[in-house]
């Protein structure tokens, strides 16, 4: 017991080494990655694109398409001041014509409190898939399209994301 009362306990440590040498675990790092973009409507929609590799300009001009054919009328696109959201692809597609339908709002430099998107991000991270371990990027983007579906079952959750921002 020290001074302060306590039990003071001696450390037992078990490795799989041999006595002296620091165990080490050998991996492959590489820098595949999924990425997502989404977007989210204040009636509690949600919508996703899964990639493999980076965000480009391209692949954000797909997704605008998607969201013209998925919903009518003006698009009001709120994002970040990231730099996939600047870039030559989206000038182009905005200038095509596109642009008379879609209207960008972009948030200042570092706002996440104002963007509903970030809602999708902190329940899909933080609980639908904060104990899940995968083996491999087919494996994480299973489990991630299912947990994207779970999501867009809770609608009212989604649109809780537009309340704490603000917007409603």
């Amino acid at each position: 017991m020290d001074e302060a009362g306590c039990y003071l306990l001696p450390a037992v440590v078990v490795t799989y080494a041999p006595r002296g040498q620091t165990p080490q675990i050998a991996a492959t790092v590489g820098h595949d990655h999924l990425a997502v973009i989404s977007g989210v409507t204040p009636q509690g929609r949600l919508f996703t694109q899964i990639s493999l590799g980076s965000i480009t300009g391209a692949r954000v001009v797909r997704f605008l398409r998607h969201l013209q054919r998925c919903l009518s009328g003006p698009l009001i696109v709120i994002w970040d001041s990231a730099s996939i959201h600047g870039g030559e692809e989206l000038k182009q597609f905005l200038a095509s014509g596109h642009g008379a339908r879609i209207l960008l709002a972009r948030l200042p430099g570092y706002a996440p409190e104002l963007n509903p998107a970030e809602g999708v991000w902190h329940t899909l991270k933080d609980k639908e898939l904060a104990n899940v371990a995968c083996l491999d990027l087919p494996h994480l983007r299973q489990e991630l399209e299912q947990a994207i579906r779970r999501l867009r079952r809770r609608p009212e959750v989604i649109r809780g994301y537009f309340r704490e921002a603000g917007y409603l």
